[in-house]
């Protein structure tokens, strides 16, 4: 009996253990970009958070223990409220939690195709190609990217910063997510070449590092390419394996994520390619 208590024991805190070491594995930082704009880091995702004159500005909750994190820290850079909370998209995994910045008092902003709730969270105000936010001295410029990754994802820039908080389409230097699920790939490279149009200087990703407006042709030329040399292969007769195998895509071997997705990223726009019929 003793032996069998000891045993329980024990592997309650091996389990105790294993979940603080999991929460601690989560790395939590805010860290300016620029100006009154900072990035709200949560292990591989970030939120946008900008200071204004009249309170804070949010995009994206990314999930409800992020955002209790960052509503409980906003105090090192701010005591101002939480005025607003703007989705770049509905993906749960940068969506969720937006209840702990409504209950803080934000005001909610979404694109026009966004469901009418997100994550249990109303929207109050929606909108369709563009909308321009003036909020305590600063200028959110909103735009809708098209359907493609999502259908209701959209761009912010932020004045006078001239920082573009841009979630999923493109990351500086980052291969795209895996094997590119459930996207219309040719809707994706549209709304990069739209990211391409606005006028911004900063490159703020939701994932990856900070970069420069010219990363996102980067990311649109390595789409583009991608697409060419694994359609080539389909229509030459190669298989999905084969091509998993032969292209390499080396030129972009020192981006981000390319050992770990340059695989995944080549089955997945032979899917795409295959599911369109564009590879007859």
């Amino acid at each position: 009996m003793l032996k069998s208590l000891i045993r329980v024991a024990v592997l309650v805190s091996v389990c105790l253990f294993a979940g603080v070491a999991g929460a601690q594995d989560i790395k939590r930082e805010i860290t300016k970009v620029a100006g009154d704009v900072y990035r709200f880091q949560n292990k591989f995702h970030f939120s946008l958070v900008t200071v204004t004159n009249d309170g804070i500005v949010i995009v994206d909750p990314i999930n409800a223990d992020a955002a209790s994190w960052l509503k409980d820290n906003l105090s090192t850079i701010t005591d101002k409220p939480i005025t607003h909370l703007i989705y770049s998209h509905s993906h749960l995994d940068h969506a969720s939690g937006g209840k702990v910045f409504v209950d803080a008092g934000a005001k909610v902003i979404a694109q026009a195709n966004a469901p009418d709730a997100i994550d249990g969270v109303a929207v109050d105000e929606r909108f369709d190609n563009t909308k321009t936010l003036e909020i305590g001295g600063k200028t959110f410029e909103l735009t809708w990217l098209g359907k493609g990754h999502g259908e209701d994802l959209i761009a912010v820039v932020v004045r006078p910063e001239n920082v573009a908080f841009i979630t999923d389409a493109a990351s500086p230097k980052r291969l795209p997510f895996r094997d590119m699920p459930r996207s219309d790939i040719d809707g994706w490279i549209n709304q990069v070449k739209k990211i391409e149009t606005l006028d911004f200087e900063i490159f703020a990703p939701a994932h990856g590092n900070v970069g420069v407006k010219a990363d996102a042709a980067d990311a649109r030329i390595y789409m583009e390419t991608l697409r060419e040399r694994v359609l080539a292969g389909l229509k030459s007769g190669s298989t999905v394996d084969e091509l998993a195998a032969s292209v390499k895509m080396e030129e972009y071997k020192d981006w981000l994520s390319y050992d770990n997705w340059r695989e995944l990223n080549v089955r997945g726009m032979a899917r795409f390619l295959k599911e369109t019929g564009q590879d007859k």
